[in-house]
């Protein structure tokens, strides 16, 4: 089944008015912290970002809103699920929208490079553009950042540090192995 898409809606949309909610969720690189509203997941933040960036005033602990969400992480760390299909709705401007969407076509256990997503999103030379849109990527994990690699092969950055980047690969690799 394929995934849905992530949306590109205003963000004066009905999901934009609904509260915001968070929820902690144990995982084996860490917490993982959720925030969204009941209607969508606008963002999965490892506890080294700090406070999430997309949240307001209003924001309130509501673990049963992400309830899918935490039992799908759950199934991905036990290399049970490849693919994520939860409602989303990022904060990020037309071309971030547009890398983050093609991140989430990168197959589970693949990467790409920052060169190989500029030519995708119909960028050729915009690899560093590229490469900010994935440092901005807002929801960790579920739009697989992770999976972008360094023209040459080697890890480069990543925003849960580069040790998560490589148990993230490495369980990746490990599992597909064994489907």
């Amino acid at each position: 089944m394929a995934s849905p898409s992530i949306s590109r809606t205003a963000p004066t949309t009905s999901v934009a008015r609904e509260p915001r909610v968070f929820t902690v969720v144990a995982s084996p690189v860490g917490d993982l912290t959720l925030t969204g509203t009941t209607e969508a997941l606008t963002g999965c933040w490892f506890e080294c970002h700090g406070k999430p960036t997309n949240v307001g005033p209003d924001l309130r602990r509501d673990d049963s809103a992400f309830a899918e969400a935490a039992t799908q992480l759950a199934a991905y760390f036990a290399g049970e699920r490849t693919d994520f299909d939860l409602s989303l709705h990022p904060t990020g401007t037309p071309f971030q929208l547009q890398v983050w969407e093609r991140l989430r076509a990168i197959p589970y256990g693949e990467t790409r490079t920052y060169g190989d997503l500029a030519v995708e999103v119909g960028s050729p030379g915009a690899s560093r553009a590229v490469g900010l849109a994935n440092g901005r990527n807002p929801l960790s994990i579920i739009v697989p950042c992770h999976r972008v690699i360094g023209a040459d092969g080697s890890l480069t950055g990543y925003g849960g540090g580069m040790d998560r980047k490589r148990y993230l690969l490495d369980l990746e690799a490990g599992v597909r192995s064994l489907l």
